[in-house]
């Protein structure tokens, strides 16, 4: 069965899954969806046996259909190798009675590695499968994984350039260091003096202009864009949520059939969105447990039907999640709009002409697999500290976010479904935070003193993303104002 892909503002549009992958935002800035959910027909015992790379060509091939499948299984040999400290690629760890899906093995860190190390390998094979001879300028908005992960992704690559802006006061020192001292000719690190979402609005305004797009065309490039809004982004996060039930099975956690919940800390709405897409793949989950931080505009938008960011912008101790605008999220409204292009085109134009929108009475009955909570910071640092104290067991700002929220839904519900809380960072990342919260002794520490005291309490060796930025010397210091991006990228394409 082929799967096709269409536009979320625009029923006219609808391209094969490599063409989805090539252009990354569709027409009127529109999301790709796929016109089905392809079932996951393989039995559950057969999954049980399969490695990670086995399980994502089973996952993968039924979305990228155009894609034959040596050059699948190609790509996906490519990206899951030795750049993850673990054959598993995404482990899964038992704690306090909840089930820690370690999506940060890879060569950054975090879990944008996971979708972020086959993205450049299904992009280079979507452009030569759809004849493209132009260079392909990656361009890309990040809250802080996104940004090292497809810079590591991309660099030297033959035949693409990436651009990644990140808000400059908004992101980890870590996080800062691991994307300033990115070496490649292709690349370029920009600080903006804005926050993620204004980052991420200028990236879409440029995919929009068709008068850039033409510039670019006769310079000999096109844009595409390896944030989450790239379907071939938001693929490659499904497998591991199949993966996670599969070693549930090996181990003999679950029955076959069984079915589990999932918490997902999340700001874009990418990494829960994949989690739905495999729960209606045939997956066996439950509730879909959404957890914010104190930009807790998915909470209130679960709570009451209305998306507002008519707010404050917070900067807290989990930047990944300091989003305002969920772009991810209109995935989802359009499939509970009756995948009617034109009335998810009306919400998303009420939110960019008003800042918020209200979804109807019948939409809103089909949330019910949702669950929306939060934690602020006080309680997303009490939970790192419980969970040490409990288990000796060391989670980073964003884990512990989902983790606190998991808290909260067991207390209100009583429900003791066996469940997954997918661990999207390294505690290394956010090391003065994490450590701050077990003990504020730490504070007068230096980040990287504080890797190694970290490294000694949780037990765990020091990651090799970690130790390679110690001393790398800084080689991207470019800063703009937002409404400066654009001549940015100009002048590093020589346009």
């Amino acid at each position: 069965m082929e799967v096709l892909y269409t536009n979320t503002r625009d029923a006219s549009e609808t391209v094969r899954a490599s063409q989805a992958i090539l252009n990354g935002l569709a027409k009127d800035s529109g999301l790709y969806v796929p016109t089905v959910i392809p079932k996951l027909d393989i039995p559950v015992d057969e999954l049980a046996g399969m490695t990670y790379q086995e399980t994502a060509y089973a996952v993968m091939s039924r979305f990228l259909t155009d894609f034959t499948e040596e050059e699948l299984r190609t790509c996906i040999a490519r990206a899951y190798d030795s750049k993850f400290d673990t054959p598993k690629i995404a482990p899964l760890v038992c704690a306090d009675g909840a089930y820690y899906l370690e999506l940060f093995h890879g060569a950054t860190i975090a879990f944008k590695d996971m979708a972020l190390s086959i993205l450049p390998h299904l992009l280079i094979t979507s452009a030569r499968k759809n004849h493209v001879e132009n260079d392909i300028v990656i361009l890309t908005a990040t809250s802080g994984d996104t940004g090292k992960a497809a810079l590591a992704g991309f660099a030297g690559v033959d035949g693409t350039k990436i651009i990644v802006f990140y808000p400059k006061n908004g992101v980890s020192p870590i996080q800062e260091k691991q994307m300033v001292t990115q070496r490649g000719d292709n690349t370029l690190v920009v600080g903006i003096h804005g926050n993620f979402d204004q980052a991420q609005t200028g990236v879409k305004q440029m995919f929009s202009d068709d008068g850039l797009k033409a510039e670019l065309g006769a310079a000999g490039y096109q844009f595409s864009s390896a944030n989450s809004i790239n379907i071939g982004r938001l693929v490659p996060q499904i497998v591991y949520y199949v993966y996670a039930y599969a070693q549930m099975i090996a181990g003999g956690e679950i029955t076959s059939g069984e079915s589990i919940n999932v918490v997902v800390p999340t700001g874009n709405f990418g990494n829960i969105l994949a989690a739905f897409y495999a729960k209606n793949m045939g997956l066996p989950i439950d509730r879909l447990i959404c957890a914010s931080n104190e930009n807790k505009v998915l909470y209130d938008f679960f709570s009451t039907g209305m998306y507002d960011r008519n707010r404050e912008f917070i900067l807290t101790s989990s930047p990944s999640m300091d989003i305002l605008i969920s772009s991810n999220l209109e995935r989802l409204i359009y499939r509970i709009a009756g995948e009617d292009a034109e009335k998810n085109a009306y919400l998303m134009n009420r939110l960019a002409e008003t800042g918020k929108y209200m979804i109807t009475t019948d939409m809103r009955r089909q949330l019910g697999t949702f669950y929306g909570g939060f934690a602020d910071e006080s309680e997303t640092a009490a939970e790192i500290r419980r969970l040490y104290l409990d288990t000796g067991y060391v989670v980073d700002t964003h884990t512990a976010v989902a983790s606190a929220v998991y808290q909260k839904y067991r207390s209100e519900t009583g429900d003791t479904r066996k469940t997954v809380i997918a661990s999207t960072a390294s505690p290394f990342k956010f090391t003065r935070s994490v450590m701050n919260a077990i003990d504020e002794k730490y504070d007068a520490m230096s980040d990287f003193e504080l890797v190694d005291e970290l490294s000694g309490l949780a037990k765990v060796k020091v990651p090799q993303a970690i130790e390679e930025i110690r001393n790398a010397a800084v080689i991207h210091d470019t800063e703009c104002d937002v409404d400066g991006m654009q001549d940015v990228v100009k002048k590093f394409l020589g346009i």
